[in-house]
């Protein structure tokens, strides 16, 4: 594909925009951690919470609204979640920029 602009290669450009293989290494840890973080966060804000009727309580209960708790921290993770990915991933790539 060719450019408007005569020597630009639209192609090459955009291959300099997609992140490496380790700032997308860097990337998954962040949003891992951060799930991590935002799924503690929700276990405690959900600590006063009753039983769930759906769930019924009991031993049951709680391994599901567990599994719900993460799999919301997960999806926050992905939507943007609340910045920390960002800093992990710019904490790591640094510091494996550091020991190269």
């Amino acid at each position: 594909m060719t450019s408007a602009i005569p020597g630009i290669d639209i192609q090459t450009i955009a291959a300099a925009a997609r992140p490496s293989p380790a700032e997308q290494a860097a990337r998954r840890t962040g949003e891992e951690f951060e799930a991590m973080f935002i799924g503690q966060m929700l276990a405690h804000m959900f600590e006063g919470i009753g039983e769930d009727p759906l769930t019924g309580g009991g031993q049951a209960g709680q391994l599901y609204r567990s599994m719900l708790h993460d799999e919301y921290a997960r999806t926050i993770a992905r939507s943007g979640g609340i910045g920390i990915a960002d800093a992990v991933a710019r904490e790591l790539i640094n510091a494996q920029e550091g020991v190269n």
